[in-house]
């Protein structure tokens, strides 16, 4: 069950995005948020119609990690691009479809690390997908460069997804707890789950087990502790994995668990990119009473060396993830 904070009188569950930002950010980075946001409902807009329209399947390119690019990849990012640089707040953006830092504009307070379309391979068949971003105050002054976007994720002003599934639904955080917004008929975000909790421990668990060869045997040992029979607490877990960052970190915020993505025997790095996936994943779970760790730091606490950085991440319900961490860290046996 999922655990709501008592609302105050300014944060009604059913007020619209833009009071909660007035309510709780400052000018410019309300501005950010509110591109994103917009851009989002464009997106969203292509999504449900894109059977009918040619902007499914490959475009024929890569992107700068070598992986295919799908149509609306493309799509997804130019609209983002888009809506930010229609105000004055966004100094630059890095996207998991550029190969380089993006200027937006040069007296721009923020800036965006962003995936436009999580999830590409679930497009053609209508799963969920999404859109995931953080945001940094910017610290450089004169022309923006790659230090602006190579702080900490503790140190970030803002940072959410979109998830398009069966709702759309953004979540967010300022730094003040996580909230969800439920995009209405009218086509604007409403508060519909103010200040979630994450379940401290949950029995669900998400990963691409088909993978399993790959891993290193202590990943191995988790995934045979979490499916043990008849043992505490509440095993066997269950195994749920949509193949989308969104999708899977949703269901796991609202029903507690652990998302887990390592990386491959004999690699120290995982897939997943650092920036614009699991920092902003890891400060909204954390926010929401949650962990998440690259295997042997927080990742909030990682220090970025690259724009396109990859890690391992383990993230999910507080007490889950440090079983999880005491048993690839061999702290205990599983």
């Amino acid at each position: 069950m999922i655990q709501l904070s008592l609302l105050s009188p300014t944060m009604s569950k059913g007020i619209s995005l833009s009071k909660y930002l007035e309510q709780n950010t400052n000018e410019q980075l309300a501005e950010v948020i509110e591109a994103i946001a917009q851009g989002t409902v464009a997106i969203n807009e292509k999504v449900r119609v894109a059977g009918l329209s040619d902007i499914v399947g490959v475009a024929g390119t890569t992107n700068v990690q070598g992986e295919t690019v799908q149509k609306l990849d493309l799509l997804a990012n130019d609209i983002i691009i888009e809506y930010l640089q229609k105000g004055n707040a966004c100094a630059a953006l890095v996207s998991e479809e550029t190969d380089a830092v993006l200027p937006l504009k040069a007296n721009g307070s923020y800036v965006v690390a962003i995936d436009p379309l999580d999830g590409s391979s679930n497009i053609d068949i209508a799963a969920p997908i999404g859109t995931i971003f953080a945001i940094w105050k910017r610290k450089s002054q004169g022309e923006v460069n790659d230090s602006d976007f190579l702080q900490k994720g503790k140190e970030l002003a803002a940072a959410g997804y979109v998830l398009f599934g069966s709702s759309t639904i953004l979540m967010l955080s300022v730094g003040n707890g996580t909230d969800a917004f439920t995009l209405s008929a009218e086509g604007k975000y409403l508060l519909s789950h103010p200040k979630l909790s994450i379940k401290k421990e949950g029995n669900i668990y998400s990963v691409n087990q088909g993978n399993m060869f790959k891993y290193d045997e202590r990943i191995i040992d988790f995934i045979n502790w979490c499916d043990a029979c008849n043992a505490a607490p509440n095993r066997p877990f269950g195994l749920r994995y949509i193949g989308s960052m969104v999708g899977d970190l949703h269901r796991t915020i609202l029903k507690g668990g652990i998302f887990f993505y390592p990386a491959n025997k004999g690699e120290k790095k995982g897939k997943l990119r650092l920036l614009y996936e699991c920092i902003p994943m890891s400060f909204l779970v954390t926010q929401a009473g949650g962990a998440s760790s690259n295997g042997e730091i927080p990742i909030l606490e990682i220090q970025p060396e690259e724009i396109h950085e990859r890690t391992a991440i383990f993230i999910g319900s507080e007490k889950t993830v440090e079983q999880c961490l005491q048993i690839i860290q061999q702290k205990v046996s599983a």
